[in-house]
């Protein structure tokens, strides 16, 4: 017999059993139930979820789903099709390893680090890689999201990361989703005034590179720094 959920006893609801034992514990179909929200007029949430693993052959192939072909399912909206994918793409994101120890010789290998990560995006994300005196990487943070010139954030939302970590240099990048990799003048001033920052705590600023689609801009090789 099909429930609703509000007809299950409260214990046996996926969002309280998360609370209380843990996200391990439901399986695919409460999980994903959760990111549905709600069902529709005659199929409980997680009876449509079921639907939508079994459509998808459980997870095998939700892997690469469109919003198109969920919407194929009955009781599957744009919202909640949306909403599967934006999960999903936040897992992928989650589970990307971040390549500690890499040595970053140079600007391109800068790019290269990042741009898998960065040259997609559609909205510009400042990112800063923290470098020991091998120049090798200690972590990788996303600053800020959101146009540089209209981002409210502080040198120091870099730096003290740098200090935490213990770096020695820093490489700023943040991408140009027009796929112009020319620096603007809020770029420019910017860097200045992050360079200026970093100085007080003995930090370098190594480079800051702008990445479009294939290709980088480099302060350090333009001189701009």
């Amino acid at each position: 017999m099909s429930y609703m959920v509000r007809e299950m006893p409260l214990a046996d609801r996926p969002r309280e059993r998360l609370v209380k034992y843990g996200a391990t514990s439901l399986a695919n179909y409460e999980l994903l139930a959760i990111i549905l929200g709600t069902g529709t007029k005659d199929k409980s949430v997680l009876d449509l979820a079921k639907k939508v693993l079994i459509e998808f052959e459980e997870l095998n192939r939700l892997n690469e789903v469109t919003v198109n072909e969920l919407m194929k399912i009955k009781g599957i909206g744009k919202a909640k099709a949306i909403s599967i994918i934006a999960a999903i793409e936040f897992g992928k994101r989650v589970n990307q390893p971040i390549n500690l120890g890499v040595r970053i010789k140079d600007s391109r290998d800068a790019y290269n680090f990042l741009k898998d990560s960065l040259q997609n995006e559609m909205q510009e994300n400042l990112v800063c890689i923290y470098l020991n005196n091998n120049s090798e990487v200690i972590n990788v943070k996303t600053i800020s999201i959101g146009s540089i010139s209209n981002t409210i954030f502080n040198p120091r939302d870099i730096l003290k990361w740098a200090l935490k970590y213990s770096a020695v240099a820093i490489i700023l990048a943040h991408n140009h989703p027009s796929g112009n990799i020319t620096p603007s003048m809020e770029d420019v001033i910017v860097t200045k005034n992050i360079i200026k920052a970093a100085k007080i705590v003995d930090i370098l600023v190594v480079d800051h590179i702008i990445i479009g689609k294939n290709r980088f801009y480099s302060f350090l090789e333009n001189r701009k720094l």
